[in-house]
């Protein structure tokens, strides 16, 4: 996942890229009390509860529709949902439920429900649907005809983003419709934690199923370009599962398509590329990529540097599990991109080398230095887990965080990564006597995953413990300890 193209689950990382020692706060307007009776049935005889049509609308397409609008909870994400049957049939995406199996539905009113996932999507469609148990009388929400929407039209987001704010309405407008890949813009505001959500009409029908948003850098935030799997697609899909023709288990997707990569090596000499009408086009803003792949060691600090004089160049790199370790668009100067990073893992990595901006062609040439390979160590530790809604907090800023043990010796010497791509990984480790040995946020200026090298000073159980940055981190996780 890169954040140019931006999944919405917030699935076991712990923050979305939010790198920011501001804490948030949430601030009350002081309320005027009044004593007359009189005054406050004079304020709302004038309608002052919804004063226009737009407002009507916003009130009624929420109030229509919100009841139908569940959470999704897995043990490696968090999502949205849509009731679309009476019997708890609940439409979402195929990343938020990828795991398969059972999950955990929170409906508007609160209750906690056990559903199972009954079907997914082919041939990369972002979709699933999920059965709660032993329900008949749930409230839904209609689809659009088919072909009804039209760009300019309002369009309504209602769901959970950041897995902390069930039940969130945004508005904005139909921006664009992507025909090709099914594909509806929005700028109505969606976030992480919206993934699976609907998104829909002023009559409160359902037009889409928020899938993605668009962003630069690591803020992973919205900007006002989010993305939803038209409804017109939802028909044949729906049906699929129905008849139980549907894929149980989730099929692979990638936004780089079926592309193969140019092989490339470390230290090697530099590659020239060139960015053209016949490159591959990332969906998300049109720009041109090319794909390279090299085989790295875990331990191993990479630098990538691509550099241009006609285009600006913007790098993404995926690790061999093709979840994003690193992107970075001016960090060598100028406008050349540069990434370093320590590699979390052996295997073989992909680098995508892009532009900032839409559709530049142009000349650019790739460098990839490395580390002399260092010999494979033994993981000590190697966990995959999620930090999600209701987990242990961390009193001093209400972050989420697990703790996992491993037992070590005096001298010995460690290396400890904590990766995600859905949120801003903080790692620490503690003595057998709880005292801090060290603690990392950003492994180097171009990631966000943490990564730390110790020697323990004790024999002992050593605790390592996974954290976000802030009090919004949530999302999958991996954490390594060599």
């Amino acid at each position: 996942m890169n954040l140019k193209l931006l999944s919405l689950a917030v699935s076991g990382i712990l923050t979305v890229g939010v790198a920011t020692s501001a804490t948030a706060v949430v601030t009350t307007s002081p309320v005027r009390q009044s004593t007359d009776l009189t005054e406050f049935n004079s304020v709302h005889s004038q309608g002052a509860i919804a004063q226009t049509v737009e407002e009507q609308t916003n009130i009624r397409v929420y109030e229509k529709a919100s009841p139908a609008v569940v959470t999704v909870d897995t043990d490696k994400s968090n999502g949205s949902g849509t009731i679309i049957s009476p019997d708890g049939m609940v439409l979402t995406n195929a990343h938020v439920v990828s795991a398969g199996g059972t999950v955990n539905i929170i409906l508007s009113d609160g209750r906690k429900l056990v559903a199972d996932v009954i079907g997914f999507g082919e041939e990369g469609l972002d979709l699933a649907v999920v059965k709660i148990r032993d329900q008949n009388n749930l409230p839904t929400i209609p689809l659009a005809r088919p072909g009804s929407v039209k760009v300019g039209q309002q369009a309504f987001a209602i769901g959970n983003p950041f897995g902390q704010f069930q039940g969130t309405l945004t508005v904005g407008i139909v921006s664009r419709i992507d025909q090709q890949r099914g594909l509806i813009q929005t700028d109505a505001a969606i976030n992480p934690g919206n993934s699976g959500g609907p998104l829909l009409n002023s009559s409160g029908e359902l037009i889409g199923v928020n899938t993605s948003i668009f962003t630069r850098g690591r803020g992973g935030g919205n900007i006002g370009i989010g993305f939803a799997i038209s409804a017109d697609k939802l028909p044949a899909f729906l049906t699929a599962v129905r008849e139980g023709r549907a894929p149980r288990v989730a099929q692979a997707r990638s936004p780089f398509g079926n592309k193969l990569p140019q092989k490339v090596a470390l230290n090697g000499p530099a590659v020239s590329g060139l960015l053209t009408e016949k490159s591959s086009v990332l969906p998300t803003d049109n720009s041109f990529f090319e794909l390279y792949s090299f085989d790295g060691k875990a331990g191993q600090q990479v630098t990538i540097e691509m550099k241009s004089q006609e285009i600006d160049p913007y790098l993404i790199l995926l690790g061999p599990n093709q979840r994003e370790i690193a992107q970075d668009d001016d960090g060598a100067g100028s406008k050349d991109a540069r990434i370093t990073v320590r590699l979390p893992a052996d295997g073989t990595y992909t680098l995508v080398a892009n532009s900032y901006q839409a559709r530049q062609s142009g000349a650019y040439t790739l460098e990839l230095k490395a580390s002399a390979p260092t010999a494979p160590s033994r993981a000590i530790l190697q966990e995959e887990g999620a930090l999600v809604a209701g987990g242990q907090v961390l009193p001093s800023d209400n972050s989420l965080y697990r703790e996992y043990t491993f037992e070590g010796r005096s001298g010995q010497s460690v290396a400890i990564s904590l990766e995600s791509t859905d949120f801003d990984p903080y790692v620490a480790i503690f003595d057998p006597n709880g005292r801090l040995v060290a603690e990392n946020d950003d492994g180097s200026d171009s990631t966000k995953n943490a990564f730390l090298t110790v020697t323990l000073p004790a024999t002992g159980r050593y605790r390592v413990i996974v954290n976000a940055y802030d009090a919004s981190g949530r999302g999958r996780y991996t954490l390594t300890v060599r």
